[in-house]
């Protein structure tokens, strides 16, 4: 099985920045994208950003500009460094990877970013 460990949640006030970790262990598939979601209350998940193998990126147009995804691959781990943080990006932060078959999709636990003065 793989496991997702996600880190670096919090609360910060309106400006300020956050860095998130994930990482995977256990029997990883080989990854082809890694990703941040978040979904906050009463509202859809919502896809923030994603890094492919490849290098690609794609950010929500609601982050752009403020947030960055990296991945270390031989850490298996992405990161999203969260700058200028704005009290709408309050919201549970999960990762998740996709394996290059259908169906090698793994969800972290999510972790809680609050951003209030």
């Amino acid at each position: 099985q793989v496991q997702l460990v996600e880190s670096g949640g919090g609360s910060v006030q309106p400006g300020g920045s956050l860095r998130l970790s994930c990482a995977a262990s256990g029997r990883i598939f080989a990854i082809y994208a890694m990703g941040w979601h978040r979904q906050a209350p009463g509202k859809q998940r919502e896809l923030v950003a994603i890094t492919t193998s490849g290098g690609t990126t794609n950010y929500a147009d609601s982050v752009k500009g403020r947030f960055t995804i990296s991945r270390d691959n031989s850490k298996n781990t992405a990161y999203l460094q969260m700058n200028s943080l704005k009290p709408e990006d309050t919201a549970v932060y999960y990762c998740r990877i996709q394996g290059y078959d259908v169906g090698e999709s793994v969800w972290g636990q999510g972790t809680q970013v609050t951003v209030s003065s």
